[in-house]
């Protein structure tokens, strides 16, 4: 299969980047609700759901609006692009907020608004609403970042023709600990898809480039 990388994006430590060129800086390294909103309004996202969304599909539906709306997407037309995330906490952070509304009988406050995130796929269909994306969708949890099953999964999706391209990542919420590494994969390709280049962008070797400096 001669499928390549097209697009990356990160999100980590305050900044976004988009193939490894800055985005977006934020300078309070405490506060990851203000800096994903600082974000969200600097790079134009627009998608006013994106509020009552949980903080792991905040990471997710930013990193991959990043990729796609750099893709330049017909708005009217459905896209046959796949979505396969992974992450080593699941919907962790947000099940810690809903138990706290379940654990105690005398004060049982549960909300639905809180309980329709604790499965860490939501963030796919999100995406995948705004994008009009209509295609295979996964998300799997592994211990630590898989570039091989990533790999061999997008390159099987591609090879059977079940997806044009595949948006594959890591997407990780854990308390204030965050990151997000989504990459965009097809036939028109910026750089060969293989497991040596997922590692190496993954890892950031390459470090980010400070544009308009």
């Amino acid at each position: 299969m001669n499928s390549g990388i097209i697009s990356y994006c990160h999100i980590k430590q305050n900044q976004v980047t988009l193939n490894g060129a800055l985005l977006f800086e934020h300078n309070n390294p405490e506060n990851f609700q203000e800096f994903i909103k600082s974000a969200y309004n600097t790079l134009e996202t627009k998608y006013p759901k994106f509020f009552k969304m949980d903080n792991l599909s905040k990471l997710s539906f930013l990193a991959a609006d990043v990729i796609l709306k750099n893709e330049g997407l017909d708005p009217e037309e459905d896209n046959n692009i796949a979505i396969v995330f992974s992450n080593n906490a699941s919907s962790l952070d947000t099940d810690r907020a809903h138990q706290e509304t379940i654990q105690d009988k005398n004060n049982y406050f549960p909300s639905p608004a809180v309980f329709v995130y604790t499965l860490p796929n939501i963030c796919i269909g999100e995406i995948s609403i705004k994008h009009k994306l209509y295609s295979e969708n996964s998300f799997f949890i592994f211990d630590s970042f898989n570039a091989k099953h990533l790999y061999h999964y997008s390159n099987s999706l591609l090879s059977e023709k079940k997806a044009d391209k595949v948006l594959c990542g890591w997407v990780n919420f854990d308390k204030d600990s965050y990151e997000a590494f989504i990459y965009l994969v097809g036939s028109n390709k910026h750089m060969d898809h293989n497991l040596e280049t997922i590692i190496k962008l993954y890892e950031n070797k390459n470090g980010v480039i400070k544009t308009g400096t």
